[in-house]
């Protein structure tokens, strides 16, 4: 007599741990009653008021497509003093088993090579289907679908369709947009977003394919999702995103790229990588001027913010306000540094700005700007051509330590009487391995080969206008656009005392730099330029948080030029730092 009714609707490959805990059953008109799933039949099982004494299963697949989980649940059962039986099976009433294990055995293992059969199968037709360039899903925006008839004949005969890429004529130039602010304006995700909402018409929002998911305007996330996507470099990608993850995009290695261009790109390759690596300079680095609205103790901003680094770790320096005055600090956590690193690394953010503000008027927008151009050149020229070469004689030298190490293998191999043996099929696994790793260093060592040197390109300096400004009086959202044209970098170094200033001209992004410029110009007549003294030293001081020396609570000055904390080399001026 039956009892219970318990069944799952979900994958037979799950683990046992996360089986019986969906809830697809419920959307589902089934009419056969539930008393509940996989774990709940375990649970009842072990009670010594269960109500059944046998479980009998449509067949031992059923219960599971994985051999080992099947395995499992009939041990489980089994210590139970539960009889796991199949209608599929012979059911023995002598107490004799042995065919009946025979028979499940053999079928638990056909079921297990179905699925992986299946799965490989799979695997190989999404493959072939995106080297032939077909589109998997919905086309991405900024694409419409161009139906074509299906590769398959009888297929075709039916009326099936495949489709493929084009470009949305009024979406596409959106998409080309997107990358421009964010390769040439480093914008971050949130502001590319508010200037996408400006003009809704010109820039219309994503439709996502669940209408009660849309927004009705952009997002940082959807903004995100066009910059992250490489079908718009022409290229058809599968794989990018993992189901049994949630949608989390994979590693760049697990995507299946079609091996041609398929499709009218939106962007290229030289774009969509630089805008890539935009992502990694902007990290945990809010876009936005003015004061941090999303924290409500946030009392000012700082316009340096995201630009200085530290030169003793790399970390990027954040700021702090100690009694009135703003630093730039790191801080990094106990252990994530070297020994030498000290606990905190403080500078003050006036003595920064101060020659930032130099650097652009003597470097970048005076009259004698070319003179220290040109004398820095032979040594830019010289480096650039010296790292060149470096890496190319690292990669040969690679190269020829792989070949040495697989004619060790060969030669090993000729030794090996039995071919057939487990040595020989390691050493031949090895030398797979070796062939592989070397197609990659030989595919590395062509393409910077191909790739000359940069070459410093003083004519961009020659496009950017000669003229007098004030920086110090220009908004803050101007000057960091500006800042992000000409891709500011700060390094100060602590034991040097020193601050190191590089901004870069790029031939993509000179036409933006050459706007930012403009926009910072002083409209006014007669505005003299302020001129920077570069033999002159930056003052720069490091201090330790506020209300500490040396274990003591600071006391309150009587006096009214507020100094930053730090003891005696807070003040003392004969240790000002250089800056270049």
């Amino acid at each position: 007599m039956i009892v219970a009714h318990f069944y799952d609707v979900e994958s037979g490959r799950m683990d046992l741990k996360d089986r019986g805990r969906g809830k697809a059953h419920e959307a589902m008109s089934i009419p056969v009653p539930r008393d509940g799933g996989i774990q709940d039949l375990l649970e009842e099982a072990a009670r010594e008021d269960r109500r059944f004494d046998a479980v009998i299963c449509e067949s031992i697949e059923r219960l599971a497509r994985r051999s080992y989980i099947s395995s499992q649940i009939e041990h489980r059962l089994e210590q139970l003093g539960v009889l796991l039986l199949a209608s599929d099976e012979p059911i023995m009433e002598n107490g004799k088993k042995a065919t009946q294990i025979l028979t499940r055995r053999v079928k638990q293992g056909v079921a297990e090579w179905y699925v992986l059969e299946l799965l490989e199968k799979s695997w190989g037709g999404f493959e072939t289907h995106t080297e032939q360039g077909f589109n998997v899903g919905s086309p991405p925006y900024g694409y419409m679908p161009l139906k074509v008839p299906h590769p398959v004949p009888a297929k075709r005969a039916e009326g099936a369709t495949k489709h493929r890429l084009t470009p949305d004529p009024l979406r596409g130039p959106t998409v080309t947009w997107i990358f421009e602010l964010r390769v040439h304006r480093r914008l971050g995700y949130e502001a590319i977003a508010d200037v996408l909402n400006l003009q809704p018409d010109r820039f219309p929002p994503p439709r996502p394919v669940d209408p009660r998911r849309a927004v009705g305007k952009w997002t940082g996330g959807s903004v995100r999702g066009v910059l992250t996507n490489p079908k718009y470099c022409g290229f058809m990608v599968w794989n990018r995103r993992g189901t049994k993850a949630g949608g989390r995009l994979k590693p760049p290695e697990e995507w299946v790229w079609s091996s041609q261009p398929t499709h009218e790109p939106l962007v290229s390759v030289d774009t969509f990588i630089a805008a890539q690596k935009i992502a990694g300079h902007r990290v945990r680095s809010r876009q936005r001027s003015g004061i941090n609205q999303a924290h409500p103790q946030a009392a000012r901003s700082y316009r340096l913010r995201s630009y200085v680094r530290c030169a003793l770790c790399g970390r990027r320096m954040f700021g702090k306000t100690r009694r009135e005055v703003g630093y730039f600090a790191c801080q990094p956590p106990k252990g994530k540094c070297e020994a030498s690193h000290p606990k905190s690394v403080w500078v003050r953010e006036a003595y920064l700005m101060e020659a930032v503000l130099g650097f652009f008027t003597d470097r970048v927008f005076s009259p004698a700007r070319s003179r220290a151009l040109f004398a820095a050149i032979p040594d830019a020229d010289t480096a650039a051509l010296r790292e060149h070469e470096q890496a190319v004689s690292s990669l040969e030298r690679r190269q020829e330590e792989l070949n040495e190490r697989r004619d060790r293998l060969l030669g090993q191999l000729e030794f090996v009487d039995d071919p057939a043996s487990r040595l020989a099929g390691d050493i031949r696994e090895r030398a797979e391995r070796l062939y592989t790793e070397k197609e990659e260093i030989d595919r590395q060592l062509r393409e910077l080969r191909e790739r000359p040197p940069v070459r410093v390109a003083p004519e961009m300096l020659d496009a950017i206008p000669v003229q007098a400004v004030e920086l110090d009086k220009v908004p803050e959202e101007v000057l960091r656009r500006l800042f992000e044209a000409f891709r500011l970098e700060l390094t100060y170094d602590k034991w040097a005392n020193h601050v190191h200033i590089r901004v870069t001209l790029a031939a993509e992004s000179l036409d933006e730099s050459v706007r930012a410029a403009q926009r910072v110009a002083d409209p006014g007549e007669g505005s003299e330029m302020k001129r920077w003294e570069p033999s002159k030293s930056v003052p720069i001081c490091e201090v330790p948080p506020g209300g500490w020396a040396g274990g003591h609570r600071w006391r309150r000055r009587r006096r009214t030029d507020r100094r930053p904390p730090g003891g005696r080399h807070a003040r003392d001026r004969s240790r000002r730092p250089s800056a270049s």
